[in-house]
């Protein structure tokens, strides 16, 4: 797939306000600093889309990005992040939780995780909690430059092994560098391969 195209559109924290067009929609989501801002400045091939900030918290709305006039790229605050009010975090998780379950133009999640940390519970959780109610998901393994590659399968690993207690087939594992531009091309023509789908339904 080749992006030609991508523009902020809207922030708002009700899902029921996004945009009405029934283009379909990809959420990208992880704990805070996973590297999401920089990772979508990677696939849209604009530095400057997604505002990138060494504190943790950065986004904390709902974004949605038209990409080629066909597709919305949803940049979703992170989950995880402790230096709030609890009633912040309070608020973001329901309007997150909202977001996945009551939005009918998703139609894929990408759970981001640093390849560099071992399985953290908060992200098996929230991997597991899109699984029981039926969400599509991937999951991205982010900072892959950062390590050897036998430390980065080790990590994938552990979540194989960890998900497959609880997972009959186990969702898409892609790797990524927002260094290297890794994993470009395989994210790319997953939304592609998916929106092909859509359109011959």
């Amino acid at each position: 797939m080749e992006i030609k195209k991508a523009e902020f559109v809207i922030s708002n924290s009700d899902y029921r306000k996004c945009p009405d067009t029934g283009l379909p929609e990809y959420a990208f989501i992880g704990r805070s600093n996973v590297g999401k801002s920089s990772l979508i400045n990677m696939l849209t091939n604009q530095n400057g889309l997604a505002k990138t900030s060494v504190r943790p918290g950065k986004t904390q709305l709902i974004n949605h990005f038209i990409i080629n006039n066909e597709w919305y790229l949803v940049d979703l605050p992170g989950y995880g992040y402790a230096r709030t009010s609890k009633s912040s975090r309070e608020k973001w998780q329901k309007m997150i939780t909202d977001y996945m379950l009551k939005r009918e133009a998703l139609v894929n999640v990408f759970v981001l995780v640093d390849s560099r940390i071992p399985p953290q519970k908060i992200d098996l959780e929230f991997i597991n909690f899109l699984g029981m109610n039926g969400v599509p998901l991937s999951i991205i393994f982010t900072k892959i430059d950062k390590q050897k590659q036998r430390e980065v399968a080790a990590t994938v690993n552990a979540y194989k092994q960890i998900l497959s207690e609880d997972w009959e087939e186990l969702p898409e594992m892609l790797m990524t560098s927002s260094v290297t531009r890794h994993g470009r091309e395989k994210v790319l023509g997953r939304i592609e391969e998916i929106n092909q789908q859509l359109k011959q339904k």
